[in-house]
């Protein structure tokens, strides 16, 4: 059985062994990467993964209006608390129609 001053060294060496590969490896990468640029004549603005940039989102007209606060809703995704409250005092959402 080894003892723990024997392990220790073996950890120490394979620690070693561990940083040099990762060292000559990623050497060796960055060589291959930068020789398939040349081949290719690549740049780094080339290696961007940036999407291209969305379309401007347009606003939709507001269907609805509270005519006492001025809020508004274009009648897309969940009613807001101002209107669904009216609704629910006894409003209708027609009341509402801009």
């Amino acid at each position: 059985m080894a003892s723990l001053k024997d392990l220790l060294a073996q950890r120490a060496a394979l620690d070693r062994q561990i940083n040099e590969t990762t060292s000559r490896e990623r050497t060796d990468a960055i060589a291959k990467v930068k020789a398939l640029m040349a081949d290719y004549d690549l740049s780094l603005s080339d290696l961007s993964t940036r999407a291209p940039k969305a379309a401007k989102v347009s606003k939709v007209a507001a269907k609805y209006r509270n005519k006492a606060t001025g809020e508004a809703w274009s009648g897309r995704g969940l009613r807001p608390k101002w209107l669904k409250a009216a609704i629910d005092g006894g409003a209708k959402l027609e009341d509402f129609s801009v």
